[in-house]
């Protein structure tokens, strides 16, 4: 079945804010979330492929709110939908740390120049 699945959404996480695993499924899914409504509203095509595959999603890690910021300008780049997650500030981190980045719905190649070499969370 893996095979099947041309598209995916990935979401990238900081591993330096060493957020607890609740939280941190909090954040991813506001990405994920996030980026399928992008997806919807902007590229319906793209968003209907990937739904209709089952919605692969890949989460991913690096170190630093830096990275995150690099990976969404070259995912911009190519076109890609992306969304940075903020956090409100309310349990573990100040208001408005960045804490994840979504990338996607899109092909697999095209997430991939820009995700690719990252390694899963």
């Amino acid at each position: 079945m893996a095979d099947d699945f041309t598209h995916k959404l990935v979401i990238v996480v900081r591993r330096d804010l060493k957020l607890s695993p609740g939280k941190m499924a909090a954040q991813v899914a506001h990405a994920a979330v996030d980026c399928s409504l992008k997806s919807k509203a902007d590229q319906e095509r793209t968003f209907k492929k990937w739904k209709s595959e089952g919605q692969k999603k890949v989460v991913v890690r690096v170190d630093s709110e830096r990275d995150l910021h690099e990976l969404k300008l070259a995912a911009e780049d190519r076109g890609l939908v992306t969304s940075i997650i903020s956090d409100a500030g309310l349990t573990e981190v100040p208001p408005g740390t960045v804490t994840v980045l979504g990338i996607g719905p899109a092909a697999n190649a095209e997430v991939d120049q820009v995700t690719g070499k990252l390694p899963l969370l």
